[in-house]
């Protein structure tokens, strides 16, 4: 399946990057930013809205200080890899709210998992009761990540 990714030029990419680091920032700001006055930024932003090059705006909290400190990484191998099977399990693991982040990987395994809880001993029932129990799931592999050095959702390629 080709996608027809829609052309970005510089002031939508300085959009981008702005709004990566502020999402609340007003048009008449983000304009200035750019370099642009504010109706042409505003039409703009409802482009790159539209076209879905953004797709939202949203709080970024400390889920640390939220007392989620137990970060597990967790390999999965599958039983089955055709496509009915992993469309079964995709669905199975937007149900999970602990699976932070969830990645289809080429490798030796078939996904990997992030998974944010309060505890090892809540990670434990959350692998025990939820993961190992998605369909297909053949085997997991957990690694319990001791420090988070860098955590940047803000696209630095553009």
């Amino acid at each position: 399946m080709q996608m027809n990714y829609p052309a970005l030029d510089g002031f939508d990419r300085k959009i981008l990057a702005v709004l990566g680091e502020d999402g609340r920032i007003s048009i008449a700001d983000l304009a200035r930013k750019i370099g642009l006055t504010k109706t042409p930024t505003q039409a703009r932003l409802k482009r790159l809205e539209a076209e879905g090059i953004i797709t939202g705006y949203r709080a970024m909290v400390d889920p640390i200080r939220l007392g989620l400190d137990h970060v597990a990484f967790v390999e999965v191998k599958l039983d089955d890899t055709r496509e009915a099977a992993l469309r079964k399990f995709n669905a199975a693991i937007a149900r999970i709210p602990e699976i932070e982040q969830a990645h289809m990987m080429a490798s030796h395994f078939d996904y990997l998992l992030k998974v944010r809880t309060q505890s090892m001993s809540a990670y434990r029932a959350v692998l025990g009761e939820k993961i190992s129990s998605l369909p297909h799931v053949a085997s997991t592999s957990t690694y319990v990540a001791m420090q988070a050095v860098k955590e940047d959702a803000a696209l630095a390629a553009l």
